[in-house]
């Protein structure tokens, strides 16, 4: 499989020059299956540019996933531009979330006043298709998830491949458990050994005590959740909208010091936009 970031950033999409390594668009990462076929995970700003690359120009089928429905990981969805191509077809994961199907959900948003038009203007052909079984398979990937700890919960999702598996997990507070999670031992079983694991460090160790409960973690706790799953690749995600690119660097080395002190093989890096991974 291969695996690309399109946004990483946390809470809201930000520009300036501070910003340029990591990148200022909200969550989306693609995975491309051996098989052919593409899975979006979350809508965030960061979908924009997926769908204005001109790769893009020769796909005609895609599968979307959604994390959860905060703003950060749906405020791209309408500059999807496959979403006006009638050539594409669309298929999305009608998850429930806070009880309501998202295609409900979707379709009260996506709608005056709060959007100039409704579903019904997108040319691709759009299907919601219902949850199967846990796990579930698109093309030659086979896909679990795990509820997330954060405010209204979420899904966490393990795309694995040919003995190869990425885990994603954003917005997911590690160290406090939301009445949706199952503790800190079930993420801990979800990443084992894992290739590749993308999750939610937004916070620093100092930065956390003021913050739990709002649904992400220290990167320390991220670490030491990789550490223990014996994961091989570890990159911090869902970067504040404050993170300058020295500031998630001093992070990074931060973590990698770490590393080398406890004598843990892991290569851990901040996920930046445009970022590429093969397993």
């Amino acid at each position: 499989m291969e695996i690309k970031c399109w946004g990483s950033r946390g809470s809201v999409s930000v520009s300036g020059k501070e910003f340029l390594k990591y990148g200022g668009s909200t969550t989306c990462i693609e995975v491309t299956a051996a098989s052919g076929e593409t899975v979006i995970i979350d809508a965030g700003t960061g979908i924009r540019s997926l769908g204005a690359d001109p790769a893009a120009g020769s796909k005609h089928h895609y599968h979307i996933l959604f994390t959860h429905l905060h703003w950060d990981h749906i405020a791209g969805f309408t500059f999807f531009q496959p979403l006006l191509n009638e050539k594409c077809t669309v298929e999305i994961e009608n998850s429930t979330f806070s009880g309501k199907p998202l295609k409900e959900i979707l379709e009260y948003l996506i709608n005056p006043p709060f959007f100039p038009v409704t579903m019904e203007a997108f040319k691709a052909q759009i299907h919601f298709r219902a949850p199967g079984r846990d796990p579930f398979s698109i093309g030659s990937l086979e896909i679990e998830t795990i509820p997330l700890s954060h405010p209204g919960g979420g899904y966490g999702y393990k795309f694995m491949e040919n003995n190869r598996s990425f885990v994603f997990l954003t917005d997911n507070e590690l160290a406090f458990d939301h009445p949706s999670s199952r503790g800190f031992d079930s993420f801990l079983d979800f990443s084992r050994d894992a290739d590749l694991l993308f999750h939610d460090g937004e916070f620093t160790p100092d930065e956390y005590p003021a913050k739990t409960g709002w649904g992400h973690s220290s990167y320390t706790d991220v670490l030491d959740l990789a550490q223990r799953a014996n994961v091989k690749k570890l990159g911090l995600f869902h970067i504040n909208q404050e993170r300058t690119d020295q500031q998630m660097d001093t992070i990074v080395h931060h973590c990698r010091t770490l590393i080398k002190k406890q004598k843990t093989p892991i290569d851990c890096f901040g996920v930046a936009a445009g970022m590429h991974f093969r397993l």
